[in-house]
């Protein structure tokens, strides 16, 4: 997709989206491990989730790092992410919370150039 086009984002919310995406392609970056799936109902939609464990820390670690997951998916996948795809964004421990925010968008970007290929 190219730089000036951008994609409309919507979110994963249902359980058998997740499951979906979790059988699919994986792709590990520093801060987070990213899930992604090519969907066939033909929509032009980007559609993105969410998930830290308990291993990820309590409750506030957990929703620092699902905050700033989010704010780098608002940013980064518009662009950079493929219409009629699933991405899953899973936080790793210590990494997502505490990785400085630039490297985190740059950890996104590197997850989808090698999810789909040489050409993003």
């Amino acid at each position: 997709m190219s730089e000036d086009i951008k994609a409309r984002i919507e979110t994963l919310r249902k359980r058998p989206e997740f499951l979906a995406a979790a059988r699919a392609r994986r792709q590990p970056a520093n801060a987070m491990l990213v899930q992604a799936r090519e969907r066939d109902d033909g929509s032009d939609t980007v559609r993105v989730g969410f998930t830290c464990s308990k291993k990820v820390g309590n409750a506030v670690a957990r929703n620092r790092a699902k905050r700033r997951m989010r704010e780098v998916a608002r940013l980064t996948l518009p662009t950079k992410g493929v219409p009629g795809w699933d991405y899953v964004l899973i936080g790793r421990r210590d990494a997502t919370a505490e990785r400085p925010f630039e490297l985190l968008i740059k950890d996104l970007e590197y997850a989808l150039r090698k999810i789909h290929g040489p050409s993003k």
